[in-house]
């Protein structure tokens, strides 16, 4: 920290004026921010309707009964069926059909969400590099954010413990996927869909990913 607070020090006294002062990066950022979410939600949108995706109906947003002494703020994933419900606190649930890992890869557990982040940027892993050289090496670098980035409008990020997991529920710039095994591990929301959820979820809250090739899960009453 020392280091970085003297090259500070000697840039401010080489440099008459920054080029841009840290409020105004902040500010700048927002309103890019807020131009994606507006690009990549429909006009008139409607949670419960809104459909140009064409998705099965029973995938769009819906408030369910929660079955009781599920924990308020927690995410349950349910894999089989395709459903991801956010517990609220008057034993309610928001459930969201989402898309999960292709076969071999999703990873059930319980996990934390230890960061969240809107219009993050993405950087594919090695094992992706390595399993699939012709799709993401040539993003070994990052990809920026951006609608079509593969994390799409926002992330929350798993952890165990204190470790990234590099697993995700996060966005999707291919909604027409919602409903199938079509990722590399992660939890996929239509972006409008976790626009939603995301300010609804703390940091530090549970998430359960169920597992995919056994039978229902029963979280509704």
């Amino acid at each position: 920290m020392s280091t970085r607070r003297h090259f500070l020090m000697m840039t401010s006294a080489l440099f008459s004026a920054p080029l841009v002062t840290p409020a105004f990066a902040a500010s700048d950022l927002q309103g890019q921010w807020a131009a994606w979410d507006a690009q990549v939600t429909p006009p008139g949108y409607v949670a419960a309707t809104t459909n140009p995706w064409g998705l099965h109906p029973r995938l769009l947003p819906v408030r369910v009964e929660a079955r009781a002494g599920l924990t308020p703020g927690d995410i349950h994933v349910d894999a089989i069926a395709r459903y991801l419900y956010h517990i609220q606190p008057d034993g309610t649930a928001m459930r969201y059909g989402v898309a999960i890992g292709r076969s071999g890869l999703y990873e059930p557990g319980i996990y934390t969400i230890g960061r969240k982040a809107k219009w993050p940027r993405w950087t594919p892993t090695p094992q992706m590099i390595e399993r699939e050289p012709e799709t993401y090496a040539q993003y070994a670098d990052g990809m920026d954010p951006g609608p079509g980035n593969a994390l799409g409008s926002r992330a929350l990020y798993l952890f165990l413990g204190s470790r990234d997991t590099y697993l995700r529920i996060h966005g999707t710039p291919f909604p027409r996927s919602i409903g199938s095994r079509a990722s590399s591990g992660c939890v996929r929301m239509v972006m409008p869909h976790i626009i939603d959820l995301y300010d609804q979820v703390q940091t530090g809250v549970t998430a359960h990913l169920y597992p995919a090739e056994e039978g229902n899960v029963e979280l509704t009453a």
